[in-house]
Parts: C-alpha cells; sequence; structure tokens
C-alpha cells in the first residue's frame, strides 16, 4: 500500500486572539504549511477539517480558493483534529488521493468547557468536567501509588516547557510553590495544573511518499494513524455506574493497533506529546500509552525522564495545560510540534539527542482516543 509523508507544517498561536475569528486562525495555519510545502491552495485534492465552536471547517475555501477540492468536515470531540488527520492519512493511502491537508481550528468562549448533563449528573454534583478528572487521579493515586508531588512536578515541567515555545498561550513559567499553594479546584487538582478553553489553529500536509523529494528536502514519515472508541467497562464520564469488570482505556487498544501499524514499540519512540487536559491525565497516559507499567511513572517523574532534557521527553511545547485546548486544534497541533522536534527545529525547547521517532496521543470525550506515530 502507499506509504503517507508530512512535507508541510503550520500552526497559529494558541490562546486568545482578539479580532481574529477561529476560522482566520486556521486559515493562517494552513497558508504556514503551504509555504511550507512550497505549494498552493489549488495543488490540494483534499482537506479533512474540524471544529467544534467556530464553524464548519470547510467554509474555509470561499477565501481559500473556489477549486472544487473535496473538504469533508470531521468532529470527534477532543480528538477532532486526530481524526482529520487520520481521515486524510487513509485517503492518501488508499490511493484515492496523491495530496491533502488535515486542519483544525477553534475559538472558545471562556468556560465553554463547562458540560450540558443529565439532571442526576449535576445533582450528584458533577457539573463540572474538572470534577470528573479530579475523581479519576484520585482513583488512580490511591491504586498505584503516584504522589501529589508527581501531580505538581507534571504541571510545573508544563509551564517551562511552554514558556520557551512561541506559539504556546502560558509562556510564564510556574514555579513548584506556586503550583502547590494555587486554589485547589477539584481535590487533588489545583488551578494551574488544567488546561483552559482555547483558540488556535494546526495544519498538515501529507502526501504520498515517493512524491515527498517534490515538496521537501526533510520529509516525515506518517508509520501510524489510529482511532479507537471504548470497550464496554472502560472509564467514562457520563454514566451513573461503572461496570463490575473494569476494560481497558479506548488508548490502551489505539495505542497497541498503532506501534503494531508501524512494526515499532513504546521503546522506539523519542519523543511523545500525551493529551494532558490535566497534569494527572499526563500520568495516566503514560502507561496507557505503554511507555511505562502504572506506577512506575513516578520514578520517570521524579528523576526527569520526561523533561526537555530527559531520556522520555513529553509535551515539549508545555502540551494542553500551557497552550490551552481548541478543541479542533488541539490534536494536530500536537502533531505539529513532533514534526518540529523530529526536524530539529525547535529551539530553546528542542529534545536533546538523534531523535528518530515521535508519538501523538489524544483522548476525548465520552471515551476515544487517536494515535499517531511519525519518523524522519
Amino acid at each position: 500500500m502507499t506509504e503517507v509523508a508530512i512535507v508541510g507544517i503550520g500552526i497559529h498561536p494558541f490562546g486568545r486572539t482578539e479580532g481574529v475569528s477561529g476560522q482566520e486562525q486556521g486559515i493562517f495555519a494552513v497558508r504556514e504549511a503551504l509555504e511550507d510545502a512550497g505549494i498552493d491552495w489549488s495543488d490540494l485534492q483534499f482537506a479533512y477539517g474540524g471544529s467544534a465552536a467556530a464553524g464548519s471547517a470547510d467554509s474555509m475555501v470561499s477565501k481559500m480558493g473556489l477549486t472544487g477540492l473535496q473538504f469533508i468536515n470531521v468532529a470527534n470531540g477532543c480528538a477532532t483534529g486526530g481524526s482529520a488527520l487520520q481521515s486524510a492519512y487513509m485517503a492518501i493511502k488508499s490511493g484515492a488521493f496523491d495530496v491533502g491537508v488535515a486542519v483544525g481550528f477553534d475559538k472558545h468562549e471562556r468556560g465553554a468547557f463547562r458540560v450540558d448533563s443529565p439532571d442526576w449528573y449535576g445533582q450528584s454534583g458533577l457539573a463540572l468536567t474538572t470534577q470528573f478528572f479530579g475523581m479519576k487521579i484520585q482513583k488512580y493515586m490511591s491504586d498505584f501509588g503516584i504522589t501529589d508531588d508527581a501531580l505538581i512536578k507534571v504541571a510545573e515541567k508544563s509551564f517551562k516547557n511552554g514558556s520557551l515555545s512561541p506559539t504556546a498561550w502560558r509562556k510564564k513559567p510556574l514555579s513548584y510553590q506556586e503550583i502547590k499553594d494555587s486554589p485547589v479546584l477539584s481535590h487533588p487538582l489545583r488551578k494551574y495544573q488544567f488546561c483552559s478553553p482555547a483558540e488556535g489553529g494546526a495544519a498538515i500536509i501529507l502526501c504520498r511518499a515517493d512524491m515527498a523529494e517534490k515538496y521537501t528536502n526533510k520529509p516525515l514519515y506518517l508509520k501510524a494513524a489510529v482511532m479507537r472508541t471504548r470497550r464496554y467497562g472502560s472509564f467514562e464520564v457520563f454514566t451513573q455506574g461503572q461496570a463490575v469488570e473494569q476494560a481497558e482505556s479506548p488508548t490502551v487498544d489505539a495505542s497497541k493497533a498503532a506501534f503494531e501499524m508501524a512494526g515499532l514499540g513504546p521503546d522506539d519512540i523519542d519523543v511523545a506529546q500525551l493529551q494532558d487536559t490535566e497534569a494527572g491525565a499526563e500520568i495516566m497516559h503514560m502507561s496507557e500509552n505503554g511507555f511505562c507499567k502504572d506506577g512506575d511513572q513516578e520514578e520517570l517523574i521524579q528523576t526527569g525522564a520526561t523533561q526537555i532534557n530527559g531520556k522520555f521527553p513529553v509535551n515539549t511545547d508545555g502540551g494542553c495545560i500551557a497552550n490551552g485546548e481548541p478543541i479542533g486544534a488541539s490534536g494536530l497541533r500536537q502533531v505539529h510540534e513532533v514534526c518540529t522536534q523530529l526536524r530539529g527545529d525547535g529551539g530553546k525547547r528542542q529534545a536533546s539527542g538523534d531523535l528518530k521517532t515521535g508519538y501523538t496521543h489524544v483522548y476525548g470525550a465520552p471515551g476515544l482516543s487517536a494515535v499517531t506515530i511519525i519518523q524522519r
């Protein structure tokens, strides 16, 4: 089957951009990606794009150019960007198309991540997503010995890394003590351990691998792009009870499938972007994606393994905690950052060592995960 290359990447800075619509941020990212690949909008044969709160992604054609290309809108919660990329990957791998773009953008209002929940959910005191995340990491800490200290250090790393990224929202590093002293929102998670609704756009241009040299002298290769939904019994947000026997997260299934597709294993990954809606999620997802056993995250964090200069750098741009989460763009931001790292273009946040293989993971409620593996 046809192999797939990444030949162009683009990103609009995340955060809050007054007077610039979400669509305009997506257009900015596409234009940057086109310039990176040295091609024009009219050269694209298809597009997959998504936005949760900023209008239909396909409407950007009115400003980019009415070229008649196939443009399919994607909506898959927090995994929208990852799902757009996976769709683009399949379109090329199948042999149907030669070159196209995956784009995501969003512009969320403040407090946008409140939930439209059933009455019983609110009456139980669970009307905020922060409370769900708090309960989930409480259980994990109890089961596997993860400490509050580790949670604080994850957030500290995120803000430090974000301060080194020109496109991150949160550019002020916060100290361990500042994070520890911030108000507890949903125990054990504090104010500075959560991501926030945000704005931004990201775009990735893909083509047949045998055409990559036509567009760039530094192509990257998309070795796997996988999306999986939950099994019965996996921990879920909107439910009045849990199954007697708990099933593994959809992340576990997606990760295993991605490694099998790529013919690689967790030890082959040099740099990773893992969904960190809050500090506990980064910790849990280290295990769910196969990078360690449950509970071993404690040692990895305490020894600095996940720092930029550690043996396994995680969320080198600060992740969702430093960038916020514009739903349509978030998964593609991860891919943009891994590509930047593999190219050696990370600047002050460039991870050390000879990086050959990168990994991205995004998780969306009520239970789905998208995973990619990228090589140079």
